[in-house]
């Protein structure tokens, strides 16, 4: 704070811009972005499916209110209200991306209305971002995620309200609201060691690629929110009372956004069944028109029990996978009906992050402290190791110690526990250096500086500080001189610690006004056990 003693957080806060700056500075740093641009057009699709699925709900809505409009409408009313709120809302989000983009890359509205993330030539801004979501101050924010925040509590205050007033059935809407996302309370930061808000944690000093990967992961919540109310007011109507062409396919996967190697599932299945009659999943590419299997079927793949068929394949290619096929339930009639449905995932080729808390290089002999984490994979199933060093573990979830005893080069490799199986991650290098040399000073004196006769008398000896260097490291002064004229001549006393000696300090108590003192030859000692001959202080003494 301009003006005042700086505070913890802030020095956080501080420590954090150095971090990613570095990061930023490395050559990862462009996979890291184009990582959050991948999870985004990911995002995105899902979100695209969403409204696919909610669409087939609603449609649902549309049969029972022409089926039994009495006993529907109820419902019916409440789904339309919570789709508008979330519509409203989502609404919002496009706009707020829009806004960041016409802020960040100085485009009008119309341009930035369609740009793609992957389009944008300032991923790594978060200046920017920053001040328009978060403001000028991080402690208390007065930025657009203000705005974003209140929108977000009144939605959900909404959507819990509709639903509570509407579903009857024992235990369901307390059940909903167990399992309502979209919450905005403070949480634990792990970077951070503290609490901090949820606008803070999701946007300060955020790059612009993750602040929209974020709103995109947002706008997915509060589109998964919308379809399980309107699913839980849906499910409040007697499903004997609609016919089964309000049948539609569904596929649910826990994640569409797999690493190499892992195994990717899904459960396909229809939204109404019978218990006793278990429907038919075919693989294969559909014809729209005749809603037929073209060319080769699978029937085998997909396991289907209690109306669901599970959906699980190795994957191997990276990329977009997509797949399809058909439904098919037997009718009344005892003929078949056939579901079409598509869907896809993404292959990622493994992916972790070795992020060292102090600067992009280790140093040597002293303790560096390095942050690793893995999408995806929990801290404690990391198994990473080191090559021209040691990795120890510290405190905190993901947190090591580098030290390093020379050499120019260390790499760190990251492995993760996955399935029962250790997977390697990736490999990180990063440069070996010295720590740089401390600074003399005598007093508040350092260089060459003028001093005056009171602090030559009150001074002890000599200091060594490290400046502009984010390690709290101490270095001791092991030995100096001083030389300076006395009686017509030149006189030199030395001290073997850093303090004066009482030759050096009668010397100083006779120095007059206009007299050099040279402060040579001075030794100093850092933690990594290495003497050190650093420059010395000249000074010139005055009134």
């Amino acid at each position: 704070m301009a003006g005042g003693k700086e505070t913890p957080r802030q020095k956080m806060i501080g420590m954090m811009y150095l971090v990613l700056t570095a990061l930023l500075a490395m050559n990862v740093s462009k996979d890291i972005l184009n990582a959050f641009v991948t999870i985004n057009e990911s995002l995105i699709k899902t979100n695209a499916n969403f409204d696919e699925k909610n669409n087939v709900t609603s449609n649902a809505f549309e049969i029972a209110m022409l089926n039994d409009e009495r006993k529907t409408k109820p419902y019916y009313t409440a789904a339309k209200s919570i789709r508008q709120k979330a519509k409203d809302l989502d609404k919002f989000i496009i706009e707020l991306k829009s806004e960041l983009f016409q802020h960040v890359e100085k485009l009008p509205k119309e341009v930035a209305d369609t740009l793609k993330l992957a389009r944008s030539n300032s991923k790594d801004n978060y200046d920017i971002p920053t001040h328009f979501l978060i403001g000028d101050d991080p402690e208390k924010a007065t930025g657009k995620s203000i705005e974003l925040k209140e929108k977000i509590n009144n939605f959900r205050k909404d959507i819990l309200g509709l639903v509570t007033a509407s579903v009857k059935k024992p235990g369901a809407a307390a059940s909903f609201e167990h399992g309502l996302g979209l919450k905005t309370d403070r949480v634990y930061s792990l970077f951070e060691e503290m609490e901090v808000s949820w606008e803070n944690n999701l946007f300060y000093h955020v790059p612009l690629a993750a602040v929209i990967a974020h709103l995109s992961r947002i706008q997915n919540e509060i589109k998964n929110c919308e379809g399980d109310a309107i699913n839980l007011l849906f499910n409040e109507i007697t499903a004997s009372d609609f016919k089964f062409d309000t049948l539609a396919a569904k596929v649910v996967a826990p994640s569409s956004y797999i690493l190499a190697g892992n195994e990717y599932t899904a459960d396909i299945f229809v939204a109404a069944f019978s218990t006793t009659q278990n429907p038919q999943v075919w693989l294969g590419d559909v014809d729209s028109v005749t809603n037929k299997i073209k060319g080769t079927t699978d029937s085998t793949t997909v396991k289907v029990s209690r109306g669901i068929g599970n959906y699980v394949i190795k994957t191997s290619s990276e990329g977009l996978q997509k797949y399809s096929g058909l439904i098919r339930v037997k009718s009344p009639d005892n003929t078949y009906k056939s579901y079409p449905f598509r869907s896809e995932y993404m292959v990622a080729r493994p992916a972790a992050s070795v992020s060292p808390d102090k600067m992009n290089v280790f140093y040597i002999g002293v303790d560096n402290p390095v942050t690793i984490t893995a999408a995806g994979v929990a801290p404690s199933d990391l198994n990473p190791s080191m090559q021209g060093g040691t990795l120890r573990k510290a405190s905190g979830p993901g947190q090591y110690v580098v030290r390093v005893s020379g050499g120019a080069q260390a790499t760190v490799n990251v492995g993760a526990k996955i399935n029962g199986n250790n997977q390697s991650m990736g490999s990180f290098k990063f440069r070996v250096k010295r720590v740089p040399d401390p600074v003399a000073y005598f007093g508040s004196k350092k260089g060459d500086d003028k001093v005056s006769k009171g602090e030559l008398q009150i001074t002890p000896g000599l200091t060594a500080k490290l400046e502009n260097f984010d390690f709290d490291l101490k270095f001791d002064i092991k030995s100096f001189d001083i030389t300076m004229a006395v009686n017509g001549g030149i006189a030199t006393e030395s001290s073997s610690s850093n303090r004066l000696t009482s030759a050096q300090q009668t010397m100083l108590r006779n120095a007059k006004t206009g007299s050099r003192i040279f402060f040579e030859n001075v030794k100093a000692m850092g933690p990594d056990g290495v003497m050190r001959k650093i420059p010395g202080v000249n000074l010139k003494v005055r009134n």
